[in-house]
């Protein structure tokens, strides 16, 4: 039994049960998501008989948003209002692991260690990310509950840590290429945002400080470095300092109120610029730190994320530019891959082209094996022949026509033999 170390246990009061533990097969899973399936067993230890009316095991998550009188640790008796609460359920499993045979009341374990497996899936549905904040919280938990006759219940319990993985690249249901060209729009498109500020009061300013800012794509994950490409224009006579940073906001809402939260999780600082500078920020980076994925899922607690850029302009309210972000848990593959990944959708749809088309072109047929003379001289109208000096000036324009419509086609070469001295280029575009 590998990865004891990791089990929470629970100790008797009576002398007859000495531990009850809670395993999971998989000790070195940081978390699950939507539809996995979770393995473990309950460990119990007994010194004595040990008379039991059943073991169970639960299994359940909720969010929780609350705040107010009541919701502290130490909470007045008397409440001047009532608490802001909410709450939403995502996970409610129930299964018996050990109850008597039919007919009786009790079963009897005898002293020593017991073990009893257990197995659940959890829902298909999307679960939420596990999240703690200041007013609220999504936590998934696993519990053991002993029923003995005559003694309270005694539990075990473990904490279960999920993921709703966001991916930057794809959407998780991929229903039409509308909806993967919006997908396209929110995680690659360049966000970019320009502002300018009038440093100074009344009539007595300096010039304006300007400022503008691009990311290449909303989507990132914990670990990589965002590239930040920003220009700055200092026309006022004060010295300015331009900084960027990551901000996480923390949205709960209860009993139709709403409480908002917000910090800094991540920072850069850029050189001073002096009056009448500029500055150029080429890619620099920030990198985002371990932090919880966007949770954009529960109606009850929400978390965004955002990339500041700024200016510090002593003497006056600082200039800012937002840039909205999502952290997501599947890492950004690059246009390529993701490409590819579009395109194997239709992999089997398509399949039949590849009967079709040859791997290499062929060249197109012999004038003389389509056009015979006959043919030929039977699509020439039996014109009179005009003298010699005026032949090309009378020759009717449909007998032109006719004529050059059965001329043989030029010879066939795959190099171009006249190529055009200027290479015309086009802008490669997103097609699906």
């Amino acid at each position: 039994m590998g990865g004891e170390a990791g089990a929470a246990a629970a100790v008797g009061t009576d002398g007859r049960v000495k531990s009850l533990g809670l395993l999971f097969d998989d000790e070195r899973k940081g978390c699950y998501s939507s539809g996995e399936t979770v393995v473990g067993h309950v460990l119990l230890e007994a010194v004595k008989p040990v008379a039991l009316r059943g073991l169970r095991l639960e299994a359940q998550g909720r969010a929780t948003a609350a705040w107010g009188p009541g919701t502290g640790s130490r909470a007045s008796a008397i409440t001047a209002a009532p608490a802001a609460a909410s709450e939403v359920e995502y996970l409610n499993v129930r299964l018996s692991l050990c109850e008597p045979p039919a007919g009786e009341v009790i079963i009897l374990l005898q002293p020593g260690k017991h073990e009893f497996p257990f197995r659940f899936q959890l829902p298909s549905e999307p679960l939420v990310t596990s999240f703690t904040g200041k007013y609220g919280n999504i936590q998934y938990c696993v519990r053991a509950v002993l029923e003995r006759p005559n003694v309270p219940d005694q539990s075990v319990k473990r904490e279960l840590q999920v993921v709703s993985h966001v991916d930057v690249n794809t959407p998780a249901l991929l229903r039409g290429i509308i909806k993967v060209i919006l997908l396209f729009e929110i995680f690659k498109t360049p966000v970019l945002k320009t502002q300018e500020k009038m440093v100074g009061c009344w009539f007595f300013t300096s010039g304006p400080v300007s400022l503008s800012a691009k990311i290449d794509r909303k989507g990132y994950c914990n670990g990589e470095a965002i590239p930040i490409y920003a220009e700055i224009e200092n026309c006022s006579s004060r010295l300015i300092v331009p900084k960027a940073a990551i901000f996480q906001t923390q949205t709960y809402l209860a009993s139709g109120k709403t409480k908002t939260v917000r910090h800094m999780v991540a920072n850069v600082r850029g050189n001073h610029i002096a009056s009448g500078r500029t500055d150029t920020w080429n890619g620099k980076t920030l990198k985002i730190p371990p932090v919880t994925p966007s949770i954009l899922d529960c109606c009850i607690i929400r978390v965004d994320y955002s990339l500041a850029v700024y200016i510090h302009i002593p003497g006056a309210k600082k200039l800012m530019l937002e840039l909205p972000l999502v952290i997501g848990t599947i890492p950004y593959h690059g246009f390529g891959s993701r490409n590819a990944s579009i395109a194997s959708q239709f992999s089997m749809d398509m399949s039949w082209l590849t009967l079709t088309l040859p791997e290499h072109p062929e060249a197109p047929p012999n004038y003389a094996d389509v056009v015979s003379e006959e043919e030929f001289s039977r699509h020439i109208p039996p014109y009179p022949q005009p003298p010699d000096c005026e032949r090309e000036a009378y020759c009717p324009m449909f007998a032109c026509i006719q004529e050059f419509r059965f001329q043989p086609p030029p010879l066939y070469s795959e190099v171009d033999p006249h190529p055009s001295d200027v290479e015309e280029t086009q802008p490669v575009s997103f097609i699906l």
